[in-house]
Formats: structure tokens, C-alpha cells, sequence
């Protein structure tokens, strides 16, 4: 059976208030329908200060679905770990961990916009310093054990249920990103399909004697939405899907290599170019992908419309996924 993925990031440009609690409460609405029907992961993401109301708060958001289901896990890709207070992440990620049973994962990435740092008091050029710091304490805190840090003795309480500890991968596509989980023994997580950068971080396995493994997107990871008439999607609501697709474009440069990497300025080009797609539920189950992401509410698509791609993925699409 594949892996499914519901992505739930609750964009919605130019909300007011009541409309943004709305999409709030309806995705986790959707999540406890996505867990009694078997789908196997909600994901959701960290971003600050963006215009179109961008999830900020991914571990409270991740709370909320895991007391409202049983079995489903709750992805956060990716945390923006240099951000964030060491010793409160550990507390937090523990709290989630013994309340979910084990059912969080966290990749831990150092981001890309750098008006989030900004935002933060954080400074930029710190952060893979940043970054190896939280990593190495995280992983002590959740021993239970006292440890030394920035000069003083501390000990972190409760414990993760998790042995040796909750699900941490590190995120990216830098060899600094490869290495930094090599040497940590921690698995990694690259942003897209980056074989030469798994093949290197193999080696640093070897040269750290650590061991590890990836998770690596595949070569095509669409994003998906599900419609009986996807013409008919396409015209009402593929400003959304571009608007997400352009907003992702705008935060990409450089070296940063994405697995949601779009280069469309138009409808019918992100159409044509296959990143985001809606598809028949038989044109779902005719890809014959290993992993699925579903993602309903994409760019502020309106609830409704986002409850009819969820059901038609749960209900004629997963069942067929094992056949």
C-alpha cells in the first residue's frame, strides 16, 4: 500500500478572521476523517511573516490533529530549527510524543527565507552553527539525563515516549545538511529528488561511523487534487493552486533545490507542467506512485471544494491503491 499524504499548510490570502478559524477548524476536521479512513500521514510546515496567513505554528497545529485521532502520524517538514529556543523544542516535541504514542515526525531544516530570521532577531549567517547547536541538544535533552549547556547544568523533563527518541530527521540540499546528519547519526531528509547527495551522505555515514538512512522524495511528487471534472477545477480555482506555486517560486534561488519546484507564471502553464495537478480518481489511481500528497486546501482553496477532493481521494481512490 502506498503512503498517503494529506498537506495542510492553511494558506488563505486576505482572511478575515472568521474565515481563517473556519479553515482552521475544517482542517482538522479533515484530519480525523483523513485518520478513520486510512490515510497515513497529515503533513504541515513552519513559515513566518507571509501575507497569505501561512501556517507559523506547525507543533500546535500537530497537537490539535493528534487529540483529534488514533492512528495517523503528523509530519512537520520542516521545522526551522535555528528559530527556535533548544530547550523548549525538546520539551515540546517530548509533550507531542507521549501524547500521540510516537506518532510525530520531525525534519528539522534551517530554511530559506532569510526575512524570517530577521523577523526572529536571528542572524543568518549563524545558522548552521544554530542548527548543529539545537540538533546536539535536543538529542541530549531526551535522555533524561543531566547535560551541560552554555555553561550550565540542565535537565529536561518528561522524557519522549519514543526510544531512543522521537522521529528527527535533518532536512535540506546542501552537503553541510548531509554531513550534519551523518555526523549526528540522525536520518536524512533531502528537500527533492538529490541522488549525488544521498550517495555523499552514504559516505559520510562511513567516515563518521554512524548509521542512518533516507527519506527522499521521488523523482515526481505531484501535488494533488481529486475532481470528477478537473477542467472544470482548473478554471474556478487554479489561481489558487498558482498563487502557492508562485509563492514557492518567489522563496527559491541559489542552491536551494525544492521537491515543490514550479517555473509557471500562468494557469495553464502550471497545468501543462505537471508539479500541481488535479486529476479523475481513476487518473489517481492509473499513476501508480509509492506515495501520495494529497493537498485540499492548496493556496486558500475554498473549504467545500477541498472536502470534495479529500472524500473522492478516501473514498475511490485509496480503496483501489492496494488492488
Amino acid at each position: 500500500m502506498p503512503v498517503t499524504v494529506v498537506r495542510l499548510n492553511l494558506v488563505e490570502p486576505g482572511a478575515g478572521r472568521a474565515s481563517l478559524s473556519a479553515r482552521y477548524r475544517a482542517a482538522l476536521e479533515m484530519a480525523a476523517y483523513a485518520d478513520e479512513h486510512g490515510i497515513t500521514t497529515v503533513q504541515t510546515e513552519e513559515h513566518h511573516g507571509v501575507a497569505d496567513n501561512w501556517l507559523p505554528s506547525p507543533f500546535v497545529f500537530a497537537g490539535a490533529v493528534f487529540g483529534a485521532t488514533r492512528r495517523i502520524a503528523v509530519t512537520v517538514s520542516a521545522v526551522i530549527g535555528p528559530l527556535h529556543d533548544p530547550l523548549r523544542l525538546a520539551e515540546e516535541v517530548a509533550v507531542l510524543d507521549l501524547l500521540s504514542g510516537g506518532r510525530l515526525v520531525t525534519v528539522a531544516g534551517i530554511g530559506y527565507r532569510p526575512e524570517e530570521y530577521a523577523l526572529f532577531d536571528v542572524e543568518w549567517k549563524r545558522r548552521g552553527r544554530l542548527q548543529d547547536e539545537l540538533l546536539e541538544t535536543v538529542l541530549k535533552a531526551w535522555t533524561g539525563e543531566e547535560f551541560t549547556y552554555r555553561g550550565r547544568r540542565v535537565l529536561i523533563t518528561p522524557r519522549p515516549f519514543t526510544e531512543p527518541h522521537p522521529l528527527l530527521l535533518v532536512g535540506g540540499s546542501s552537503k553541510a545538511a548531509a554531513r550534519r546528519a551523518a555526523r549526528l547519526g540522525l536520518p536524512f531528509f533531502p528537500s527533492a529528488h538529490l541522488p549525488e547527495l544521498e550517495a555523499y551522505y552514504k559516505e559520510q555515514l562511513l567516515e563518521h561511523g554512524t548509521e542512518g538512512w533516507t527519506m527522499m522524495p521521488a523523482a515526481e511528487t505531484p501535488l494533488l487534487n481529486v475532481a470528477e471534472d478537473p477542467d472544470l477545477v482548473w478554471e474556478r480555482y487554479g489561481g489558487h493552486l498558482l498563487h502557492e506555486a508562485r509563492t514557492y517560486a518567489a522563496w527559491q534561488s541559489g542552491g536551494i533545490h525544492s521537491a515543490v519546484r514550479s517555473a509557471a507564471t500562468t494557469v495553464a502553464e502550471l497545468r501543462e507542467e505537471g508539479v500541481y495537478r488535479v486529476l479523475t480518481p481513476d487518473e489517481c489511481v492509473a499513476l501508480g506512485h509509492d506515495s501520495y500528497v494529497l493537498h485540499p486546501l492548496a493556496g486558500g482553496m475554498p473549504v467545500a471544494e477541498g472536502w470534495r477532493s479529500l472524500r473522492l481521494f478516501a473514498e475511490e481512490v485509496l480503496p483501489r491503491l492496494g488492488d
